[in-house]
């Protein structure tokens, strides 16, 4: 467990969480999986400030398989980067800021790597619940096979991608009608969202993104516990309703964003996105 790197840096200032630099980096590879539950199910797991971002009464949670290479703070030699395996798990979610913009992005319930380093900086410098993981990847032209085996085992995950061909449709049962509505639910979006409970605020970064084309793919999902637990496994068979990958991204997240929930009022159903 990582109890003790997370406890020794939740004695730190707030501030050292709210993403104080931007931060680039290049992601050689990203295999996104995007479940469909019912909204009702997820929206607890929301802290205040944050609606679920809903199609046809589905809310959706975003598990990110993601090769980073170089990140590192914006302006440092590549040298100074950090090169490491990451797991995320995401919900869809949309926020209306203190002066009216409106906002769509991802809040990360749990993360995973393969770097002990990187779970220590994550955890001292985010809120993204970073945990420590064992990583196998065998990677060709036409297959992706992605093991990950977690110390907790809450979050194991093995994944067998096809890259040979795209696949017609969305999997069968999706909500999604075709790949054209899928995409809208392809992560990552541009903002990413933390909750601090002690001051009852949110914090968020925006990510600046090139050569942006998700690319649909036909995926075998063998593990993933994370599905197992509370409130995911209310559904026997959870709902796959997408899976897209990408290859050689260069990635830049800005300073994080701070804002006071003082009162907060949500964006009606079908609002239109300012970002």
């Amino acid at each position: 467990m990582d109890t003790g790197i997370a406890t020794n840096v939740s004695a730190l200032p707030l501030w050292l969480k709210r993403h104080p630099f931007a931060i680039d980096a290049f992601f050689d590879f990203s295999l996104v999986l995007t479940y469909a539950f019912p909204q009702e199910l997820l929206q607890p797991l929301l802290p205040p400030g944050l609606a679920l971002d809903t199609y046809q009464g589905s809310g959706f949670l975003a598990i990110a398989m993601v090769q980073t290479r170089e990140l590192r703070p914006a302006g440092f030699p590549k040298a100074f980067g950090k090169s490491f395996f990451l797991t995320g798990y995401r919900l869809f979610v949309r926020h209306q800021t203190a002066n009216g913009k409106r906002l769509r992005g991802l809040y990360i319930l749990r993360s995973d790597t393969n770097q002990s380093s990187m779970v220590w900086i994550g955890n001292l410098l985010t809120h993204y619940g970073y945990h420590k993981a064992q990583v196998k990847i065998a990677h060709t032209s036409s297959q992706l096979d992605l093991s990950v085996q977690t110390l907790d085992t809450q979050a194991d995950l093995q994944v067998i991608a096809d890259l040979s061909h795209d696949p017609a449709l969305p999997p069968a049962g999706s909500p999604f009608p075709d790949w054209r509505e899928a995409r809208k639910f392809s992560g990552p979006l541009p903002f990413t969202f933390s909750y601090e409970p002690q001051m009852h605020s949110l914090v968020w970064v925006e990510g600046v993104r090139q050569h942006w084309q998700p690319k649909p793919l036909q995926v075998d999902v063998l593990q993933a516990t994370f599905l197992n637990q509370l409130p995911f496994n209310a559904i026997r068979e959870p709902q796959l309703a997408n899976a897209f990958s990408l290859e050689n991204i260069p990635y830049h997240w800005k300073r994080g964003v701070y804002e006071r929930l003082i009162a907060q009022t949500l964006m009606p159903e079908g609002g239109r996105y300012d970002a």
